[in-house]
């Protein structure tokens, strides 16, 4: 059984069967029938550098530069070379013109640019793959970001995610790893977050949300909408002046508190995860501020994730375990996070995959503290649970890439800075709380 091929699909099928035949998954292609529309394409199988895969994607246009960011987070799916080059991608791309601009923020508004802002400014502050940002002024004088999106953009988002879906469907039902990683449930969670991302107004509501959530530190700042001036296509919110943390000088991390800073910054982030499942899904450095007045804030919220209350609890115990260095409950806490399928669990090998576990624990044990990356470790644990048959949910890979890049960005604050103390600190003071939460409900 082959898919059935869309004439106005053609094209794509052909860049998604080249990226694969490039990447080693020929098989995948041949079997789908797509060996005609790919055609010869000057690509040798499997001979795709791990440092080429974000190029790649990056050509082949928005969507792809979103999947890749989305790849980033499954180290249980790639092998650890192909997700720290896609940890890279940059999602960056040429402007587009203020004509265009002009068009749609006065369509989407129902009024001239010029009667809604008093100031906006022609060129842009930043330009990505689906929108770009703004800074404007109202007519009351206060200072704002209006983010803008692509024009056309949605249209051909939605045709790539239909080629996508049909090949992972396909791979799903013929193909036995597939159906361990669950591509097809895979694709439909990254179209549903395409969409969301797609619409401005639920990123309003995500800065709002988010911002009530982190009430409670103040170090932290999100960025408000501004909903009378928002639309699906427009978001209208508070300018943040600052500076991307990779762009600070050693003279200008002394000059911070860097060491609070990045407490505050993991904290609220194993808060977001671990207490109210709603979390900022993409810290990368170019994503948080250091503002002008000292604080940081948290920039770029189409992209959220959601953690279930029944997953919660278990990742709080999987990083104690870590930190204490307690093998056995690592892969204890480490099973209760994944699934298994029928047809993988006779060969499930339980005692390899718990000596494994425990070496991994005990590897970390033997590293200097500073040296330890928390969320390194987690991909680490992921990828052990895959290679035994396992498969983990998404929420174990999303914890560990948060923490990878919370890991970086803390240490832009503060080169000296050890996370791991303070994730500890953390996550034990989180499983009090749930405990005596408990404790209290159940005397009631």
């Amino acid at each position: 059984m082959v898919i059935s091929v869309r004439p106005q699909h053609l094209k794509r099928y052909k860049d998604i069967s080249l990226l694969l035949i490039k990447y080693g998954r020929g098989d995948l292609v041949r079997g789908a029938g797509l060996d005609d529309v790919a055609g010869a394409g000057g690509v040798t199988e499997a001979n795709g550098k791990p440092e080429e895969l974000a190029a790649d994607l990056e050509r082949l246009g928005p969507t792809y530069i979103k999947l890749g960011q989305l790849l980033s987070t499954r180290g249980d799916m790639l092998p650890a070379p192909y997700v720290d080059a896609l940890a890279r991608l940059q999602d960056k791309v040429e402007p587009f013109g203020f004509a265009e601009v002009e068009q749609i923020v006065s369509e989407e508004l129902g009024v001239r640019i010029s009667r809604a802002f008093r100031v906006f400014d022609n060129l842009p502050l930043a330009s990505a793959s689906l929108g770009q940002v703004h800074r404007a002024e109202l007519r009351d004088g206060r200072v704002v970001a209006v983010k803008v999106q692509r024009p056309g953009i949605r249209d051909g988002v939605l045709a790539d995610l239909d080629a996508l879906r049909e090949l992972a469907e396909f791979a799903d039902s013929h193909f036995r790893v597939a159906r361990r990683y669950g591509f097809a449930a895979m694709l439909e969670e990254f179209r549903k977050s395409m969409l969301r991302e797609l619409d401005y107004e639920q990123e309003a509501r995500n800065l709002k949300t988010l911002g009530a959530n982190l009430a409670d530190f103040p170090r932290i700042h999100v960025p408000q909408p501004i909903l009378d001036y928002t639309t699906s296509r427009v978001l209208t919110m508070d300018f943040v002046g600052g500076s991307k943390l990779t762009s600070l000088s050693p003279i200008a991390q002394l000059e911070i508190d860097g060491v609070a800073l990045a407490e505050q910054l993991i904290a609220s982030y194993l808060q977001q995860i671990l207490v109210d499942g709603f979390f900022h899904a993409d810290p990368h450095p170019g994503n948080v501020l250091l503002t002008d007045s000292g604080d940081v804030a948290l920039l770029d919220l189409g992209m959220i994730g959601r953690v279930p209350h029944e997953a919660q609890e278990k990742l709080v115990k999987l990083l104690l375990a870590i930190g204490d260095g307690r093998g056995e409950d690592c892969a204890r806490a480490l099973t209760q996070l994944c699934d298994v399928d029928d047809e993988d669990e006779d060969e499930l090998d339980d005692t390899a995959f718990r000596r494994r576990v425990g070496e991994i624990v005990a590897e970390n044990q033997g590293v200097a503290l500073a040296d330890v990356r928390a969320g390194a470790v987690v991909l680490e644990l992921t990828r052990a649970a895959v290679q035994s048959g396992l498969r983990p949910v998404p929420e174990l890979s999303m914890l560990g890439r948060a923490l990878l890049a919370l890991d970086e960005v803390a240490r832009s604050l503060n080169p000296q800075f050890d996370p791991n103390e303070t994730i500890r600190r953390q996550a034990a003071d989180i499983m009090r709380g749930r405990m005596t939460g408990s404790a209290t409900q159940g005397s009631l």
